[in-house]
């Protein structure tokens, strides 16, 4: 499995895991891919840090002389004069993204798998309408948006993110 940062048309970034690069590839090319904020199709790999083991030397070793973090007033770093969030800023997004849930559970219907298909039939009028949260593939979605079918893509955090 490798982990991916992705970034739409709009800058959101985000994570997304894939079998090997060829898969997110085949992904991309087939154009199954939405941003997990707004749901725009077009979106691509973001800069990412490679990771690179340390020697034991390297990993006891102090840094130079006059290195400093360029950190902005806000807390965070810049990033190709983008912001990014301070990990207490992350910690409090996190913790939105848990109260979201916790509300979406609370007050919705889970439809699991079934979701695009009631989706299409409280927006057909042949259920009632009410609230309800499940999974739907990427081309089920794209269907869904295709249809004029109005719903939101939620990047849920899991609970052991704590």
């Amino acid at each position: 499995m490798i982990l991916y940062q992705l970034r739409c048309e709009n800058d959101h970034q985000f994570e997304a895991w894939f079998r090997d690069s060829a898969a997110y590839d085949q992904q991309a090319k087939r154009r199954l891919l939405s941003c997990a904020v707004c749901g725009t199709a077009k979106v691509e790999k973001a800069m990412m840090a490679p990771s690179v083991s340390k020697t034991a030397s390297e990993k006891h070793a102090k840094p130079a002389q006059g290195a400093k973090r360029d950190a902005t007033k806000s807390g965070g770093t810049k990033r190709d004069d983008k912001q990014v969030a301070a990990p207490d800023q992350a910690a409090e997004m996190r913790q939105q993204l848990r109260d979201l849930k916790a509300k979406v559970e609370e007050s919705c219907d889970y439809v699991g798998p079934r979701f695009a298909e009631e989706a299409r039939k409280i927006h057909y009028g042949e259920t009632e309408a009410h609230g309800i949260y499940g999974e739907s593939t990427a081309e089920e979605s794209r269907e869904l948006k295709d249809e004029g079918i109005e719903f939101a893509t939620v990047p849920w955090v899991r609970d052991t993110d704590a």
